[in-house]
Formats: C-alpha cells, sequence, structure tokens
C-alpha cells in the first residue's frame, strides 16, 4: 500500500478525519489528509468528517479551500460528509449561522443537533437500503435531513427522519461510521463514481 497512490482525501482542518483515514486503512485503501488547495487537487475522492460545521466552514474560508472545493464538487468529484460534513454539504441549514454557508453538494435541508446535545448521544442498528444486516450506527449531536430534494435517495431513517442519503456524487450520513468497525458505509462511497 505504501506505493499505491491517494485516491481519497480526508478534509483534516478539524473533527474526526484520523477515524476515516484508519478505516479506509483497514479495507486497504490509502487516504490522505486534507489541508490546502494542493493536496485537494491531488485526489479523487473527498471526507469531509465530523466535527464543529461552524469551524469547518471558517477554516474552508481561512484555508483558501472553500472556492477550489466548489468548483471540484461541480465537476463530480465524489464526497462523503459525516455529521458537521452532512451540514457542510447540503443546501440549506435551517438553524445554522447567518455567516454559515453551504457548498450545496446535495439539495438537502438539514437541522443541526436534531437528536439533542453530547448528553444525548446514542447508538442505533440501522436498516440500510441494499444491506442484508443492520449497521451499527453512533449518532454524536447529529444533524437530521427535514428535506430532500427529486434527485437524492434515502438508504436509512432512525424513527422517520433521514439520516443516510445520497445522489450521483455525494453521500451524507448524520452519524458516524468511522467509530464503527463495520467498515460498509465507507464502502458504499467507493463506489460513487466508479
Amino acid at each position: 500500500m505504501v506505493g499505491k497512490p491517494a485516491q481519497i482525501g480526508v478534509l483534516a482542518l478539524q473533527g474526526a478525519f484520523e477515524s476515516h483515514i484508519k478505516t479506509f486503512s483497514s479495507i486497504g485503501e490509502r487516504a490522505i489528509p486534507v489541508k490546502n488547495v494542493d493536496e485537494l487537487m491531488e485526489i479523487k475522492k473527498l471526507v469531509i468528517p465530523g466535527g464543529e460545521s461552524t469551524a469547518i466552514s471558517m477554516l474552508l474560508e481561512a484555508n483558501d479551500l472553500r472556492s477550489p472545493l466548489i468548483e471540484r464538487l461541480s465537476q463530480g468529484m465524489p464526497v462523503f460528509g459525516t455529521c458537521a460534513g452532512m451540514i457542510i454539504l447540503s443546501r440549506s441549514i435551517i438553524d445554522g449561522r447567518d455567516d454559515q454557508v453551504p457548498l450545496n453538494a446535495i439539495d438537502i435541508s438539514v437541522r443541526r443537533n436534531a437528536f439533542g446535545r453530547q448528553i444525548d448521544s446514542f447508538e442505533s442498528e440501522l436498516k440500510v437500503k441494499g444491506h442484508k444486516e443492520p449497521f451499527p450506527a453512533i449518532f454524536i449531536r447529529a444533524p437530521i435531513v427535514e428535506k430532500v430534494g427529486p434527485d437524492v435517495e434515502i438508504y436509512a431513517e432512525v424513527d422517520g427522519q433521514i439520516v443516510l442519503c445520497g445522489n450521483d456524487s455525494t453521500l451524507v450520513a448524520s452519524f458516524h461510521p468511522e467509530l464503527s468497525n463495520d467498515t460498509r458505509i465507507h464502502e458504499m462511497f467507493l463506489s460513487i463514481g466508479n
């Protein structure tokens, strides 16, 4: 794997990026941390991890990554957003800050911290479309999808709330698949754009 060029990048400005890199490594895929434009241009697919969505948004601006990232996304670069990453990739944030502008990679409206605060974190066995066995999902200050556009496919829900969905180039999850030992959601992402 040492000589294999990285096809996958994980935005490494803030949040749980290292866990995603380890998950990809466990399935034989090399992923690199992305902190600048040069690294963004090297990769073919990107993960935007959980963390704090307003902080990640501000750091995209501070590191001059916002415009190049929007350009790559408009060209169809596959992207996977988990928790805060879902918020950042959405079309609209229902309860976001006035200065928080999402990337509009997927036609969804999201609500931040919809399941409550950190103390309200929980695990759930998700029934995921296309998977025979349930997925062990970990929710930490998780958002939910309140509205989806016509090109968005819903893959999983919790109590009627959409927590996993995607389109042709984007996959978003309310939960943290990188914190479980189950790699199927990451494999699902790898199949996008191939």
